[in-house]
């Protein structure tokens, strides 16, 4: 399962508006399911598909602390990989069966990049409401080692206690926005290597 955390001013229904809007008007068949705090969009490839499998893309939108969590479900991938298998298989046996399958090898290749369109929709979405992978400022919070009260990033010294803050900001990964404690080296939930760590 594929997931991103996207912070600022944006809402699971939000973002479910922009996947309907997208691939609503593309023939694909999409529907929304849930509350506004846990959205879940279905979007399938078109019914008269013959091909894959009747892929189809589950996209759960869950509100998170100041933010939106993103997951994109597995299980289009298995009907893809069936009939790609299939067309790997028949190539083995006779290379001049792919001629009769390059509308079904071609419909598989359309399938994988749904995925990467709902990413890219999620994204553009995001991006117009002013949120993205990085830490928002709500969120943008160290806290002091000493006496626990929460300083803005970036502080060198706690408001409080005047205490330096040294390394205590958080890190947001630029690749899926997990934010972790200052120190890590790599994200803990998609393993990206954290600049800010390793420099």
């Amino acid at each position: 399962m594929q997931q991103r955390i996207y912070h600022g001013s944006i809402s699971p229904e939000l973002i479910a508006q922009g996947l309907m809007a997208e691939f609503g008007r593309d023939g694909f068949r999409v529907q929304r399911l849930g509350d506004p705090d846990h959205v879940v969009v279905q979007i399938a490839r078109p019914e008269w598909s013959t091909s894959g499998g009747q892929t189809s893309i589950t996209v759960q939108l869950v509100e998170a602390e100041d933010g939106v969590l993103v997951r994109l479900g597995e299980q289009a991938w298995l009907g893809v990989a069936a009939s790609l298998g299939v067309t790997a298989l028949s190539a083995l046996r006779n290379p001049l069966s792919l001629l009769g399958r390059l509308d079904d090898l071609a419909q598989d290749i359309g399938s994988l990049q749904l995925s990467e369109g709902i990413w890219r929709t999620i994204d553009l979405t995001a991006d117009a409401l002013g949120a993205s992978l990085e830490l928002s400022e709500n969120l943008r919070r160290a806290v002091c080692s000493y006496c626990r009260t929460a300083n803005p990033v970036g502080a060198g010294s706690c408001q409080a206690c005047g205490a330096p803050m040294g390394l205590e900001q958080p890190l947001a990964c630029s690749n899926c926005g997990f934010a972790s404690p200052a120190g890590t080296e790599t994200c803990p939930e998609c393993g990206t290597l954290l600049l800010a760590a390793a420099s």
